[in-house]
């Protein structure tokens, strides 16, 4: 016993003081990737394809598989300088994803993400790419967690993120980026854009986003251990966590994207491949042959991904068997007589972004709805989260998406891989009886969830018109 016990807190001294250092991903899901990064060809760069020297000389980089699927939450690091494309950035200054003057974002030009700092990361881990506009598939407009002040010129600079005065990017030991109290003259936190071209708007010869191309190669990288997440935002923001005492380096066979071509999505994915605009698939009016028993195999799905992954689908939604219901798989009446209804194969690969259909009452399983009011993903008295039967979804309003697709099914928790836990987009206001009315947290009193056509849409709340019946 005492052996095992010496043995346990060996391993464990052993794992802080010389944590192994793994990939994260040894593929990207291409689909999910374009879609999540795609390059604004309408920007103005004010470098493009350049290097980001720091004061030694060494050129930050990034690897693409050393984030998640969609190539969000790698680190940036620092090696010598090669010319290679995870070597190259742009300097947007203006676009979908910069409105505001004197300000720029850090684009990789091999992946197209955003250098973004999150102080709410674990320490050492705080400084990533994600997808530009702060949300994991694509979908968002302009975040201040990836806007850093700049005057125009090539440097030396430093980079100071928006969301926190003061906080400046710097060169750890590890060689990767992380934050530090900005310093004046301090070596590490200064950086210069070297070997670029002069940008302008659109600029589309300079840098494009990576393709799969049919070339492969053998490459040899050492990434970082994936750590628990540490989030509460809808945007999926799990991290990698940063440690330096020992690397393991992995070798892979991976396909090395072209930097030279735009991103080529296939005629499945194209019609979804941006989610900040209403989609076309996505608005199931008839039962036909929309499956009543959730998919447990890889069938066609209509948004990212393109097809289920029923193990990912799986882990994003789980069932919370701790919860309270105060109702168990009901059908949500409107005032016009219909049942809200879902698809299970019209969200995205995890069953999430499922539109809400809204037709005529028949019974199914699609229509069904637990009313939860106390559990893993609900810590607000007087509020219930509305959970699909079927998938195990929660009914969401994210107000930052396009017009037309604000309300939909998402993983409860607000975090697309499952991992999240209570979040005010998932909650409504209700205090018990067999009515009910979808004012979600998030909108304030203001917006009501109701019949727009064949879909559940947003509207401002208007009173009896807003409200629910509750029938079992």
């Amino acid at each position: 016993m005492i052996t095992a016990i010496s043995l346990l807190l060996a391993s464990a001294t052993l794992s802080l003081a010389s944590p192994m250092e793994k990939r994260v991903v040894t593929s990207l899901n291409q689909a999910a990737f374009e879609e999540a990064q795609q390059r604004d060809d309408t920007a103005t760069r004010a470098f493009s394809g350049t290097e980001i020297k720091t004061s030694d000389g060494k050129c930050l980089f990034v690897n693409e598989l050393s984030g998640d699927f969609r190539a969000n939450l790698n680190p940036i690091q620092v090696a010598t300088c090669d010319g290679s494309t995870g070597q190259k950035w742009d300097i947007i200054t203006a676009g979908k994803h910069n409105d505001q003057a004197g300000t720029m974002l850090i684009v990789n030009t091999l992946t197209q993400a955003c250098a973004n700092f999150d102080p709410r990361r674990a320490a050492g881990n705080t400084v990533i790419m994600f997808s530009c506009g702060g949300r994991a598939d694509g979908g968002g407009a302009v975040t201040n967690s990836q806007l850093f002040g700049f005057a125009g010129d090539a440097g030396p600079l430093s980079f100071e993120p928006k969301n926190a005065a003061g906080t400046c990017l710097a060169v750890t030991g590890n060689n990767v980026l992380d934050q530090a109290p900005c310093k004046a003259g301090d070596a590490a936190q200064s950086f210069t854009f070297s070997g670029a071209s002069t940008g302008g708007q659109g600029d589309a010869s300079a840098s494009q986003p990576a393709v799969v191309s049919t070339t492969a190669e053998t490459v040899q990288s050492s990434t970082q251990e994936a750590a628990p997440p540490v989030a509460t935002s809808p945007a999926e923001v799990a991290a990698p966590a940063v440690s330096s005492a020992c690397t393991l380096t992995t070798v892979i066979t991976m396909i090395r994207p072209d930097a030279s071509q735009a991103p080529v999505v296939d005629s499945a994915v194209s019609s979804v491949a941006s989610e900040t605009s209403a989609p076309q698939a996505t608005s199931p009016a008839a039962v036909g042959d929309i499956p009543s028993v959730n998919p447990t195999t890889p069938v066609p799905v209509s948004r990212a991904g393109g097809t289920l992954n029923p193990t990912s689908a799986a882990e994003a939604n789980q069932r919370d068997d701790t919860a309270t219901r105060a109702f168990t798989s009901v059908s949500l009446k409107s005032a016009n007589g219909q049942c809200l209804f879902i698809d299970p194969t019209a969200g995205d690969f995890r069953q999430n972004l499922i539109p809400i259909a809204v037709q005529p009452c028949t019974g199914s399983a699609n229509e069904k709805f637990d009313l939860i009011t106390k559990g893993k993903h609900n810590n607000a008295e007087g509020a219930t989260l509305v959970v699909s039967s079927l998938t195990q979804g929660c009914l969401s309003f994210d107000a930052r998406r396009a017009a037309g697709d604000t309300a939909h099914i998402f993983s409860c928790g607000g975090r697309a891989d499952g991992e999240g836990e209570t979040t005010n987009s998932q909650l409504f206001d209700f205090t018990g009886g067999n009515t009910i009315t979808l004012a979600p947290q998030n909108g304030d009193g203001q917006v009501c969830l109701v019949p727009k056509g064949a879909k559940l849409d947003q509207a401002t709340c208007s009173g009896a018109a807003d409200v629910y019946t509750i029938v079992q």
